[in-house]
């Protein structure tokens, strides 16, 4: 399978570079490019790519923004965020607004493309490790969970709402196995439920929801306080 992906950025040699790091893959196609938000959104519409690379400031309309508005149309494409500043606010949001990972910039080429081939074929781009550095970053800057979100969890089982805890504190499938006692396919399956019941697109948008429903809470070593 040929991997379509869109290149969005507004500096034309940052494209550039990207462009060129694909084109040298052969299970990649670089079919389109756009220099701002509103250009992503008009072009992923038109050219249905399966990977969006998408710069998270931009002007006009901003990656955030553009992975929101891409997200609520139900667009397939799987959106990666590229940034310059590691986790921030900005990358926080656009994993809330549907994104399915994030890159530095300054990725190595290799990673570039395994980050591509991972999300394309619907993994999240968002490891236990990176996800328990994820957290370590922003607990401390968190929201308070929103207002009668809990509900949602509703429609799960209590099997599956210890395996959504689990998954939003940064553990691995393997990791959670050992922990419940169970099967790692029993932890797939369970996961799997999970993402349909909420209509969640991946991994990445369990642990924002675990979050954002009060599910899981930042243990005090995470605050700014307890930062030593």
């Amino acid at each position: 399978m040929t991997i379509r992906v869109l290149v969005v950025d507004d500096q034309p040699l940052m494209r550039a570079a990207f462009d060129m790091t694909l084109r040298k893959e052969a299970d990649v196609e670089v079919v389109g490019e756009a220099a701002d938000g509103h250009e992503a959104v008009l072009e992923t519409r038109r050219l249905r790519p399966d990977v969006v690379l998408m710069d998270v400031r931009m002007p006009r309309l901003d990656g955030v923004e553009a992975t929101r508005i891409l997200a609520a149309d139900g667009e397939p494409a799987k959106i990666l965020i590229l940034t310059t500043f590691d986790i921030d606010e900005y990358v926080i949001e656009a994993l809330r607004a549907g994104a399915s990972g994030f890159l530095l910039k300054d990725v190595r080429p290799d990673e570039l493309v395994h980050a591509i081939r991972v999300v394309a074929r619907g993994d999240a781009l968002l490891a236990p490790s990176v996800t328990r550095r994820l957290l370590d970053s922003v607990a401390a800057t968190l929201p308070p969970a929103r207002a009668n979100g809990a509900s949602r969890l509703d429609v799960l089982t209590e099997a599956e709402l210890k395996v959504l805890t689990l998954v939003g504190r940064g553990l691995s499938n393997q990791e959670i196995s050992s922990e419940l006692f169970v099967a790692d396919t029993t932890v797939r399956t369970h996961i799997r439920h999970i993402l349909e019941k909420l209509d969640l697109r991946d991994r990445v948008q369990a642990v924002v929801l675990a979050y954002d429903t009060g599910l899981v809470r930042p243990p005090p070593r995470w605050s700014g306080e307890a930062s030593a």
